[in-house]
């Protein structure tokens, strides 16, 4: 047995480095969380509400206020013809929304089903999708549930039939026929041979292929397309659960100024965080029992490496977004479609720092600006072109596709090559199929799908 003897070089993460690395990559709520959390576990932290005493009062009165207003408004707007039909449940929780399940359980009622075929409509509802269709096949949930495959069939052909019209479709295609068939039009014959076989040509507006297909003239197929868009492709849509708002705090804020844009951290909500004076007495004060001074030094030292973990947080954040905000001015200054290109390695680059603790400083971090709320991740654009155009970026590229098909005479609409040749002349040299891609995923349609007829 030979025995070698070899040298290598590993780095190690100590805890502490990976506790900053975990912290530098958390967005604005998740790090309110942790630190609350970890206050509530380590009792030597201590967390001091930003806000004074003077903030607290005004915010109850800002509360008391605007109830008393709301209140106001709706005395006002009641007349005198409205004394008799006040509601006697004002201020109650608005009841819950009805749900698609509940709508199609009270029509069946009335229908009087046997047991098995009623227990098979109820499993058949309950494997909706969110939708409104039935995306499982009638085979793996008579597979998994004893249910025979054709009560099931009997069971789904009855709840295709309900309100709203659609429901239980087993795919779009089928969705969509189910209300065809309760359209009467002269082109419906048409719309249902289009609705089953010929969707994804619909959506590539190739409506000359269609109308080959089916031998039918391609007005034709142009009005049955347009009935077929005047469905519902969610029938369970209006039965959906209420979705509350989720509200997004921004780490960051440009502002307007006086010089041009300005950079605002929004951590003022944040908790301060400082060692308890209390604890550190104490620990002082027993200076011989060795227990309580290994627990209160533990407590310390890792209540100090949370704040020192949140504090390199927030530098971090701030010279990669002051960096970002010089780099893309012409973004903040005049929209969308002025990204300048720009990666991360150009950042960790200029701030001396690695790429992977730039990535995670831009990680679940937002921006606000005049424009509205954008990812960091928004702000890095790829350059594109030759090298002649390498300041361009994907961004302003697409922008500019958008706004030559805009201003593009609708019955002789630019070619992806016509297009490709326009930007070349404008500095932004670009290949046909980069054209396409571009315009494919700002969903504008082909030559074919923008025509329109003289």
């Amino acid at each position: 047995m030979d025995i070698t003897l070899t040298q290598k070089q590993e780095q190690i993460l100590s805890p502490q480095m990976i506790q900053t690395l975990r912290v530098l990559q958390m967005g604005s709520q998740e790090l309110l969380d942790y630190i609350e959390n970890t206050a509530q576990e380590n009792p030597v932290l201590e967390l001091t509400d930003p806000r004074s005493d003077r903030d607290r009062q005004l915010c109850r009165e800002a509360e008391w206020i605007d109830r008393e207003d709301r209140q106001s408004h709706f005395r006002q707007e009641r007349t005198q013809d409205d004394e008799d039909e006040f509601p006697h449940d004002c201020g109650a929780v608005e009841e819950q929304q009805e749900t698609l399940q509940d709508v199609l359980m009270e029509q069946l009622e009335p229908l009087h089903l046997s047991g098995q075929l009623l227990q098979a409509a109820v499993l058949l509802i309950e494997s909706l999708d969110s939708a409104g269709r039935l995306d499982e096949p009638l085979s793996d949930i008579s597979a998994s549930t004893g249910v025979s495959e054709p009560l099931l069939q009997q069971a789904l052909d009855i709840l295709q039939q309900l309100e709203p019209a659609g429901i239980a479709g087993r795919d779009l295609g089928e969705s969509l026929c189910l209300q065809l068939r309760r359209v009467h039009h002269p082109l419906q014959h048409i719309a249902l041979d289009i609705a089953r076989n010929h969707l994804e040509d619909v959506a590539k507006f190739h409506y000359g292929l269609i109308a080959k297909k089916l031998r039918c003239s391609v007005s034709q197929v142009k009005e049955a397309c347009n009935l077929i868009r005047a469905l519902n492709p969610r029938p369970s849509a209006a039965y959906a659960p209420v979705q509350r708002a989720v509200y997004l705090i921004p780490d960051l804020t440009v502002l307007s100024g006086p010089n041009g844009p300005e950079l605002q951290l929004n951590d003022s909500f944040f908790p301060s965080l400082h060692i308890s004076s209390y604890y550190a007495r104490m620990l002082q004060e027993n200076p011989d029992n060795e227990e309580v001074q290994s627990y209160l030094a533990d407590k310390i030292r890792q209540a100090k490496q949370v704040m020192q973990a949140v504090e390199q947080r927030r530098n971090t954040l701030l010279r990669c977004a002051q960096y970002l905000l010089q780099a893309q001015q012409s973004f903040f200054e005049h929209g969308p479609g002025h990204l300048a290109p720009l990666t991360l390695s150009d950042v960790a680059s200029a701030l001396e720092l690695h790429e992977s603790t730039v990535s995670r400083a831009m990680q679940n971090k937002h921006l606000q600006c005049a424009y509205g709320v954008f990812p960091l991740s928004y702000f890095f654009s790829r350059s594109v072109g030759s090298a002649k155009a390498q300041d361009t970026s994907a961004d302003s590229a697409k922008a500019l596709v958008k706004k030559l098909i805009a201003s593009e005479d609708r019955k002789k609409p630019l070619s992806d090559q016509q297009l490709c040749n326009i930007m070349a002349e404008r500095g932004c040299a670009i290949s046909r199929r980069t054209v396409a891609k571009y315009r494919e995923e700002l969903g504008i349609p082909n030559t074919t799908g923008r025509r329109v007829d003289k």
